[in-house]
């Protein structure tokens, strides 16, 4: 049987049924490529009792996990919710044509945590990702999601890719955003969402450039026009 269990967002995230599940499957893997964890997989070794084999993309979207479920009960373990990546969608996908049993075991992800910032889940429009930056390749395709949400006046959460430090990801923002002609105000930083490190700041572009402390796993938010009740959240933080 194949498993796949979210372990949500700081150590202690873990579901009680999921860890319960995990420690009695013959093998565990975690997926390694989506996100910075804020914890070693040494903690998480400890707390499951077990070893934890890292698993990359290549490893994840190919048919091997499947095939070794069809054996033994096996587990996938996800930071924050199993299902927010395409890639454990199509897992399942391929669970499901070999009739191979598997259960989703859920938990906190970053898509709970933000409406700590104070706004408004309903208000935030489709979600965009960003990607790390090469000499040869400046993806910033992204910044269309963002044009997409301001122009019905939705939040844009970017969410920042593997291994991208901070002021990287502030540098890759405005060169993005100049092309795209998009104003960078005042934006929502959110860092470690989740755990007792965690890090919420409402400032102006031109502050961000400055910090260089921000810890990953974090993420960027472009406020659209502001509920007064956001704002005052907002203001608070």
């Amino acid at each position: 049987m194949l498993y796949i269990i979210g372990l949500g967002l700081n150590i202690d995230g873990i579901s009680k049924f999921g860890l319960a599940v995990a420690k009695r499957c013959k093998k565990l893997y975690i997926e390694n490529y989506t996100v910075d964890f804020p914890y070693s997989l040494g903690d998480l070794q400890e707390l499951v009792g077990k070893k934890i084999i890292p698993a990359d993309r290549k490893k994840v979207e190919s048919l091997e996990l499947v095939d070794e479920a069809q054996r033994r009960d096996i587990a996938l373990l996800v930071y924050g919710s199993p299902l927010t990546a395409t890639t454990h969608i199509s897992l399942i996908q391929e669970a499901k044509k070999s009739k191979i049993r598997y259960k989703i075991i859920y938990a906190a992800s970053v898509f709970d945590a933000i409406a700590e910032t104070g706004l408004q889940l309903y208000k935030f429009g489709k979600i965009a990702s960003m990607p790390a930056w090469k000499k040869s390749f400046t993806p910033d395709s992204f910044m269309k999601i963002v044009q997409e949400n301001m122009s019905m006046k939705a939040h844009s959460l970017i969410l920042v890719d593997i291994g991208l430090e901070f002021p990287d990801a502030i540098q890759q923002l405005k060169q993005a955003a100049d092309k795209h002609d998009i104003p960078l105000k005042k934006l929502v930083i959110c860092s470690r969402l989740g755990t007792k490190h965690k890090k919420i700041l409402y400032r102006n572009f031109k502050e961000l450039q400055e910090f260089e402390s921000i810890k990953k796993p974090y993420c960027i938010i472009i406020p659209s026009k502001l509920h007064f009740l956001e704002k005052e959240v907002l203001e608070d933080v």
